[in-house]
């Protein structure tokens, strides 16, 4: 792979995640069910993807990391039911801009887990957050779709977070297409008791929407990611990274009539903003923590 066809491949990784809100939209299920298939979906996709992929070795689990993948399960299952709680509740673009919100709760998170200090650049991403969250949300009313949907996509960007530094607590001995398999494989048993009874009156088309989301937003895009990393610098990869969100609004807007105001674009901007700048400042620099990150949305 080139460097240009790898850039290539991880604009397409990104679109891909993007469209996570939007085939989760387009899916007429519960969130469980679109949680549930889309793990058994995704399993299936990256096993596909280990088997073929030169360099994807299994490594030998120890205790600490099958505690560690089954926390990171639990975490990934919360957090992609809170996301498809929000998209049902208040749309794709408000959905994808709240869970959005993770750096902030990344960097707050580490000051109070790891006892460092908060630097003056990180407060200034927490004001970007914070702020853009802000322009966001269209009236701060609890009895508002947008407001309760804003509020479980904050949830999810906590949990998301919290999953985050739980996989780069372990990237360095776990390959990621193996973390993500095993965290698949979890997060569809979480939500298997939930979602059995639904399964009989899930539509053929609805299939194929969840369909979608397991195999081209979890598993090929999570592949593109991996495989890119190969060629392409992390912090370049977590630029790109940053650009799912405007994916994502894109086609909400083209293909559901969702018109964002323009406070909204300008909340979007400073959250994607924050985005950018968080990659740069922890994680862009490392390829693992790029892959973990990139395996658990």
């Amino acid at each position: 792979m080139t460097p240009r066809t790898a850039l290539g491949a991880l604009h397409i990784g990104a679109l891909m995640f993007g469209l996570t809100g939007v085939f989760g939209k387009l899916a007429a299920a519960t969130p469980a069910v679109i949680v549930f298939g889309r793990a058994a979906f995704a399993v299936l996709a990256l096993a596909f993807f280990a088997r073929f992929a030169r360099g994807q070795g299994w490594q030998k689990l120890q205790a600490v990391d099958w505690r560690r993948l089954l926390l990171s399960g639990v975490l990934l299952a919360g957090h992609w039911v809170s996301f498809f709680i929000s998209v049902k509740v208040a749309g794709v673009a408000i959905a994808t801009l709240g869970f959005a919100s993770f750096p902030a709760f990344t960097v707050i998170l580490e000051g109070l887990i790891f006892r460092e200090r908060i630097r003056a650049n990180e407060i200034i991403l927490v004001t970007l957050v914070t702020v853009g969250l802000v322009l966001v949300t269209p009236a701060f009313d609890l009895g508002s779709g947008a407001t309760t949907g804003l509020l479980w996509a904050i949830l999810s960007g906590l949990l998301f977070s919290l999953l985050s530094l739980t996989n780069r607590a372990s990237s360095g001995r776990i390959p990621a297409v193996q973390a993500a398999l095993c965290q698949n494989v979890v997060v569809a048993l979480c939500l298997l008791p939930v979602a059995a009874p639904q399964l009989s009156e899930v539509r053929a088309i609805d299939w194929l929407w969840i369909g979608l989301l397991g195999v081209f937003c979890t598993g090929v895009a999570h592949s593109l990611f991996v495989a890119s990393l190969a060629v392409i610098k992390a912090r370049t990869a977590a630029v790109v990274f940053a650009l799912e969100p405007v994916y994502g609004i894109t086609v909400a807007w083209l293909l559901f009539d969702e018109n964002p105001t323009l406070r909204m674009l300008i909340g979007g901007a400073l959250i994607i903003v924050a985005i950018v700048v968080s990659s740069q400042m922890s994680g862009g620099s490392d390829k693992k923590a790029v892959a973990a990150e990139a395996a658990s949305h």
